[in-house]
């Protein structure tokens, strides 16, 4: 996937102003829309431009955008740092004038084009109901197994008088039902945007990131830890205990076990009302050999076993 610069495509500075950014979107509509324009390629440019300004005319896009960094240019390969957007809030969106589907670089960014379930835009709603918001959070994958209830504060970006995106600090209490998975949302009703007139205010969607950051991987409701095992315990069997997000388990390891043997815990992956597996990926560890006595011991495995783990290559 490729990086694509907002900025250059709209021909302004990473400080432009809110004003400054219209004025440059509203100049370049007009020269790349396809009705009147001569320019090659003005409907891939025209299109690509009113993606940069989706992103750069909300405050919230574009302060989570400039989280990335300056350091990335256009055209560069690009994948997101995990959690790099975690605690701001979008709008939903319904494109610029023309504008179709967005690039994956956008969708990987802010999701799937602002869409409520069941796939309705929201843009004839906005006269007398608040927007609805996004935001994406990172929960403990314990949270998702045992359910919990946290504070987060999220970053709202606002635009002050001289048109500069600032960021405003927004507490709110969560709670995380059990079972979530990667991906899903909670919606948190009437914590969007304001009403008009008088209507309803919107909706507050978060989508969920469990943090990869912990000794466990999740795919699905399907959870993976490796398990660093001795030799010995690996090759004449063992019962060793096993760190699990709903507490540590016996686990009983076969004789002749080799590395990257998965051994399956059947329902012990994210609760639901068909649970996920977790499985132990096996990892043998060599002991040190770092003094005489250890070099003999290997010493002496190796006459003792006539072993070639290279047997069946070709040389």
């Amino acid at each position: 996937m490729e990086y694509k610069d907002y900025y250059k495509i709209m021909g302004v500075k990473r400080d432009a102003t809110q004003d400054e950014i219209k004025r440059a979107y509203r100049k370049l509509a007009r020269k790349y829309h396809p009705d009147v324009s001569k320019e090659v390629e003005a409907e891939a440019k025209f299109k690509e431009l009113g993606e940069a300004y989706e992103v750069l005319k909300d405050p919230k896009k574009r302060a989570a955008y400039d989280q990335l960094g300056s350091q990335w240019k256009a055209g560069q390969e690009f994948r997101p740092p995990p959690g790099w957007e975690g605690g701001f809030e979008f709008r939903d969106f319904g494109g610029g004038p023309g504008v179709g589907g967005f690039s994956d670089f956008f969708e990987t960014l802010f999701g799937h084009g602002g869409r409520r379930p069941g796939g309705a835009r929201t843009s004839r709603e906005f006269r007398m109901r608040g927007e609805d918001h996004h935001a994406r959070v990172v929960i403990d994958l314990q949270d998702s197994y045992n359910g919990a209830s946290r504070s987060i504060t999220l970053q709202m970006p606002e635009v002050d008088g001289q048109g500069r995106v600032r960021n405003r600090p927004r507490t709110l209490n969560l709670r995380i039902p059990k079972g979530i998975r990667q991906g899903q949302q909670i919606r948190l009703a009437g914590q969007g945007g304001a009403g008009f007139g008088g209507g309803e205010a919107g909706d507050l969607y978060l989508e969920v990131d469990l943090d990869p950051r912990g000794r466990y991987r999740v795919d699905g409701a399907d959870v993976y830890i490796d398990l660093p095992l001795a030799p010995w315990e690996a090759a004449l069997g063992a019962t060793v205990k096993v760190p699990t997000p709903a507490g540590a388990v016996d686990l009983k390891v076969p004789p002749g076990s080799q590395a990257g043997k998965k051994l399956r815990l059947k329902g012990r992956g994210i609760p639901a009302r068909q649970p996920g597996d977790l499985y132990v990926v096996l990892q043998i560890v060599l002991p040190p050999a770092d003094t005489p006595q250890q070099k003999e011991a290997y010493e002496q495995m190796k006459r003792e076993f006539a072993f070639n783990p290279r047997a069946g290559m070709e040389v």
